[in-house]
């Protein structure tokens, strides 16, 4: 399997990438990046791309991949409804119409949230901005789409938030967040866990097209 990955840099981004490199069916990865992440790996290779609203200069470049994992998201946190729309509908979009476009065969797994609104009518913005946008992406004529809606993750391995003080808490509450992963699977899963479940997705298929955690945690990779 040929994968695309969009977000490598981000935490749940570094959590796939991991997965995917040690995975012996993922023969490739490409990431496409703002900037360099710095990694290096025989499997890995990397674009840097500065406009994620038009892929035209390097569509070239993102034909013949199975599967795309699009991790990129931003906090809706003291961000006016228009930009977290930029950020969140218009960038997804253009990416996977794009790879629509260009790989049919594809499978497109995309990292929304726990709480996404379906219905694009309920009161909190970034819920119905994230489920419009689940919405749309599966109307996109892929072989398949998944959406995946984790509530908290527990970064593994060496995955960090990019938001000091975010890093600081998961830091200080490893144990809680373990022992959370293991009792209350609808509230917690670790970035391995996902990593691995958006894999065997894109490989195998899954009954319906919306994962929430409760999903994400009984797979097996």
């Amino acid at each position: 399997m040929k994968v695309i990955l969009f977000g490598a840099t981000g935490m749940v981004g570094q959590g796939v990438l991991r997965e995917c490199l040690i995975d012996p069916g993922v023969e490739r990865v490409l990431a496409v990046v703002r900037s360099p992440t710095g990694g290096q790996h025989a499997k890995l290779r990397e674009i840097v791309h500065g406009d994620f609203t038009d892929f035209a200069a390097i569509e070239s470049q993102l034909t013949g991949y199975h599967a795309c994992f699009f991790c990129l998201g931003v906090s809706s946190l003291g961000m006016d409804a228009e930009r977290y729309r930029h950020l969140t509908y218009d960038i997804t979009m253009a990416a996977a119409t794009t790879l629509a476009r260009l790989n049919p065969a594809m499978v497109f797994t995309y990292v929304t949230g726990r709480g996404t609104d379906s219905t694009e009518q309920g009161s909190r913005m970034w819920a119905r901005v994230k489920g419009k946008t689940e919405n749309d992406l599966l109307k996109l004529p892929f072989k398949a789409a998944y959406m995946f809606r984790p509530a908290g993750i527990q970064p593994l391995h060496g995955v960090r938030s990019k938001t000091g003080w975010v890093q600081a808490i998961y830091v200080v509450a490893a144990p809680l967040l373990s022992w959370l992963t293991r009792i209350a699977p609808g509230y917690m899963t670790t970035s391995e866990q996902l990593g691995r479940a958006m894999i065997k997705v894109a490989r195998d298929g899954y009954a319906k097209p919306v994962l929430e955690s409760e999903d994400i945690n009984r797979i097996k990779g």
